[in-house]
């Protein structure tokens, strides 16, 4: 396969979180919509923690163009059925009610469906249930030919330098106080009920969002699968002394979590990215990537753009497939516990500062390096992997998309994150909220007014259909007490090859 045709052979599909909010900017409480199928079955459709947030799937893609109207034609669908709530198109939350209100999500009756909502239980006993409401987008990539070290060793090279994409794309530099009621935050208030750091890039990103002590004791090494699975595996089968405490029932015999250990399931591990295998049912993450290795990697570190209908657009697809790219043909040496530390401060320090003047970054071959100088040098190799894009599709997309967010680095002003400060002031009285609820209704107007051809209803009403008819085989065909079918699914045997 020559390097035209494996370029060519680029496969990416997107992943978007948003909460379903009511016009005023609070959290929709309502149940999942019934008119959009079930939450457990539904292939693009589906709720991610709470059952306020919607969680939309495309397929799998080899243009960027056709991802994105996959996307927009799922959004579409979900906006036929909301009435008057909308997508909200930020990524740290709209105003919250109390901690214990915020409604976990329900996937039925069946054995999966009830360890999906005791799974979400514990995540809101272990990191509570405001962490879980931050949105984000997921690009899932491939690259043909390349296998499982191929892989890895890409990761590495991400966990290096992905703090750039923080720079690039970061969209939440403020939130509502809400998130952080009671909670120490170390932001400053910028008007009524919005808190900031001048110069963030993605509040989401940092201390204050996907982060936790006790995952911070995971020493995971991304050196090649063995010792990454080794690393997952304990996690997932050693007890943690806190959640112990907690146990995995009540003295009533209600479920608090799925297990006691560090990890319940894989996905409970936060990370910027993944490595990836398809499952098959009932298959354990662990085991699909022990036994065939893997198949693809989840980028995990995107906010939500509120200036894009869908929370991304072609020019951002189009630099993380050049970035991803580099990421996977440079030089990637292991990585090592103090690397990994390094690389964990460097993303906190963009995410909290990252458009500050003459911000300083460690970089991984030791000393620091001047985040404007360092960022300068991977454009530039970048640019060499978007020429090759190019040239194997034809055109210039990919260099132009390149040259226009790369001009954010020489205009701080540009980035996602300063104008999302500027038009708060502007327009807002500095407030999150008001600047979101503005964008989640232009945004949900702007997609009604599209044409939404008989064909696309029909293909989605059908798909509705069926997942509920899905639903109901799967509740309908289960044997085991939920205890049973639970004490089977933590089983630390079921991740071994």
């Amino acid at each position: 396969m020559d390097d035209k045709e494996t370029l060519l052979g680029i496969r990416r599909g997107i992943e978007k979180e948003s909460l379903r909010a009511l016009p005023g900017g609070s959290l929709a409480l309502t149940p999942h919509p019934a008119a959009l199928g079930s939450a457990l079955t539904h292939p693009h459709i589906t709720t991610d923690y709470s059952e306020s947030q919607l969680e939309l799937i495309t397929g799998v893609h080899a243009g960027v163009d056709d991802a994105l109207r996959e996307l927009t034609e799922i959004h579409q669908a979900v906006y036929q059925a909301l009435g008057d709530e909308r997508l909200w198109v930020g990524s740290m939350p709209c105003g919250l009610p109390i901690d214990e209100t915020i409604p976990i999500g329900r996937y039925g009756s069946s054995n999966v469906g009830r360890a999906k909502s005791i799974y979400r239980m514990g995540l809101g006993q272990r990191y509570g249930r405001r962490m879980q409401t931050i949105s984000g987008i997921h690009y899932n990539w491939s690259l043909p030919g390349v296998g499982t070290d191929g892989y890895f060793g890409a990761i590495r090279n991400f966990r290096r330098e992905g703090w750039l994409l923080l720079y690039l794309f970061g969209a939440s530099p403020a939130l509502c106080d809400s998130f952080v009621a009671g909670r120490e935050h170390g932001l400053q208030r910028l008007s009524g009920h919005t808190l900031y750091l001048p110069h963030a890039t993605s509040l989401r990103m940092g201390r204050l969002g996907y982060q936790s002590d006790a995952q911070a004791s995971i020493a995971v090494s991304y050196n090649c699968l063995e010792s990454y699975a080794a690393s997952l595996q304990d996690a997932l089968s050693r007890p943690y002394p806190a959640y112990e405490a907690i146990g995995v029932r009540t003295p009533g015999g209600d479920y608090n979590q799925l297990s006691t250990s560090l990890l319940q399931i894989e996905n409970e591990f936060y990370s910027t990215i993944r490595a990836k295998r398809v499952i098959r049912p009932g298959e354990r993450p662990l085991h699909a990537l022990r036994e065939r290795g893997v198949e693809y990697i989840e980028v995990r570190l995107m906010d939500l753009d509120p200036f894009e209908p869908v929370g991304i657009g072609a020019d951002t697809m189009r630099v993380l497939d050049a970035f991803l790219l580099h990421c996977l043909k440079s030089h990637s040496p292991d990585d090592t516990p103090e690397e990994i530390a390094a690389n964990a401060r460097n993303q906190h320090r963009v995410a909290a500062r990252g458009r500050e003047p003459g911000l300083m970054l460690e970089h991984w071959r030791g000393g620091e390096r001047s985040l404007s100088d360092w960022a300068a040098e991977i454009l530039a190799a970048c640019a060499a992997q978007a020429e090759a894009l190019d040239a194997a599709h034809g055109g210039n997309a990919h260099r132009a998309a390149l040259a226009r967010v790369g001009e954010r680095l020489r205009r701080p002003e540009l980035c996602p994150s300063a104008r999302m400060l500027a038009v708060m002031a502007q327009d807002f009285d500095d407030s999150h909220v008001g600047f979101m609820r503005r964008q989640s209704d232009a945004t949900r107007a702007a997609l009604l007014a599209l044409p939404y051809p008989e064909a696309l209803q029909q293909r989605f009403a059908a798909e509705a259909a069926e997942s509920l008819a899905a639903q109901a085989r799967i509740e309908a065909a289960d044997t085991l007490p939920f205890e049973e079918f639970r004490r089977f699914y933590v089983a630390p045997d079921r991740m071994k090859v």
